[in-house]
């Protein structure tokens, strides 16, 4: 399975990706950001690179539709934003459509978009965590194909949740891919997502507060 990774800074998400030791080829990481510390780990793991930057561009739609030219050119099965800060136009989305694939820091649907460590805190939820999805038109509101949850602490800063959540993305973004290598990702006709051979009947649940609490 060939993969193109779309990034805009420090890339620690591609990085998980890159040593996971997944059954795929990467072809190539390409940014809009030509300062992207991510690109400079793609190039330590052999893997090729490209920058295209969205100031080049009039608009979203010129620069997505050069986004996906450039995209093209390897022929991907499967296209992962790892941090790419861009919202990305329809037209785009539905060319890629079940091949796009995202990682957002909530338990969607709550807390789509930005500063969703913030706002978790704000909201005093006890859990909070970490999403892979889809990408389609709507932002943060594809299919779900994996979460992974966190305790939220007490004395938790917006910091130091993101750092809990961020150790789970690197996690659950893995997996994720290995699945849709592994051809176990399961459209049903009512547009949710499920994983062959996986269940829920053995799932650990993460109650928080504990019911022990003293």
């Amino acid at each position: 399975m060939k993969v193109v990774i779309l990034i805009s800074g420090r890339g620690s998400n591609m990085r998980a990706l890159l040593e996971a030791d997944l059954p795929v080829e990467f072809a190539c990481v390409i940014s809009n950001r030509a300062e992207a510390k991510g690109l400079e780990i793609a190039a330590a793991h052999g893997v090729p690179t490209g920058v295209l930057k969205h100031r080049d561009y009039p608009d979203r739609a010129a620069y997505d539709t050069a986004l996906a030219a450039e995209i093209d050119r390897h022929e991907p099965d499967l296209v992962i934003l790892a941090g790419f800060m861009r919202v990305l136009s329809d037209a785009f989305v539905l060319h890629y459509e079940r091949r796009l694939i995202n990682i957002h820091p909530a338990l969607l649907p709550a807390f789509p978009g930005l500063d969703t460590h913030e706002r978790a805190l704000a909201a005093g939820v006890k859990l909070h965590g970490c999403t892979v999805h889809f990408v389609t038109p709507v932002v943060d509101a594809g299919p779900i194909l994996v979460q992974a949850a966190v305790p939220v602490l007490p004395d938790d800063t917006p910091a130091s949740l993101a750092a809990r959540v961020l150790e789970q993305e690197h996690r659950i973004y893995p997996m994720a891919m290995r699945w849709f290598a592994e051809g176990r990702v399961i459209w049903r006709e009512d547009g949710r997502v499920f994983v062959r051979g996986g269940t829920n009947a053995t799932c650990a649940v993460l109650v928080s507060p504990s019911p022990d609490i003293a």
